[in-house]
């Protein structure tokens, strides 16, 4: 899986010093004696500040800033609804996937709808990230739609503030047991519509009274394809969460 690249230093050219190496950040290499700096975004070789340049307290930097608060989402629905996508969408990273080949063997049982071209198959769960502000992060885990895969779920449950239930509006069915499993365990949970195709089969109002959920159950319609689509979904689910979070501490 691909690392998270620093913010704080440039990339450094095809067969050209690391950015963030000590010979780039301090213009000279280990153990050898003081050169120019080698990379045009490296900061000045490091000289000792005599005592007059001594900062103050008032102009010193202040501690080094918190890291991001982790929390933890769930992309869930039934098979073939465009979970992976999802996540592929809106991660910063190379999303982890566990996609196997689909074989005749699942004729029959594994049903992607007449509309999908889908060949394969999430076995195990999908996993991306994506930072949303200098102070959060969202961790996206995305689970498997088979019915046989169902006792993933509550393993990947764990520790989760919310979820995003994914939904075909032409097959409204494969959704239930998503909207249920997460109904009994009590966990925030928001309905998002994927517009194959960019039209959605039913309206909102139909697709809410079809799923039987109540008026506290946002239900929004994005693409799983496009990032900022996904991205405005998942802000409502984190919304949802943090209003669950903040009406339990004052209760």
């Amino acid at each position: 899986m691909d690392s998270v690249r620093s913010p704080e230093w440039p990339v450094a050219p095809l067969g050209g010093l690391a950015a963030n190496s000590a010979s780039a950040r301090y213009g000279q290499p280990v153990g050898g004696p003081p050169t120019a700096p080698q990379h045009p975004g490296a900061p000045p070789a490091y000289r000792p500040a005599a005592a007059s340049e001594t900062p103050t307290a008032d102009t010193r930097s202040g501690p080094p800033a918190a890291p991001p608060i982790p929390v933890k989402l769930l992309i869930a629905g039934g098979f073939g609804v465009g979970k992976t996508t999802t996540v592929g969408a809106i991660s910063e990273i190379a999303p982890l996937t566990t996609e196997a080949e689909m074989t005749s063997a699942g004729i029959g049982v594994d049903d992607p709808g007449a509309r999908s071209g889908k060949t394969t198959t999430t076995v195990a769960m999908d996993f991306g990230c994506v930072t949303i502000d200098r102070s959060l992060k969202l961790y996206l885990f995305g689970t498997p739609g088979q019915d046989r895969f169902g006792f993933m779920w509550d393993d990947l449950a764990r520790g989760a503030l919310g979820a995003l239930v994914v939904v075909d509006s032409s097959r409204l069915d494969d959704c239930y047991p998503a909207i249920d499993f997460f109904e009994r365990a009590g966990l925030p949970f928001v309905v998002g519509v994927n517009t194959f195709d960019g039209r959605l089969t039913h309206e909102l109002g139909a697709i809410r009274w079809a799923l039987a959920i109540g008026d506290h159950v946002p239900l929004v319609q994005f693409d799983a394809r496009e990032r900022l689509s996904v991205r405005d979904a998942l802000l409502v689910v984190l919304d949802r969460a943090l209003d669950r979070a903040v009406r339990e501490k004052g209760a």
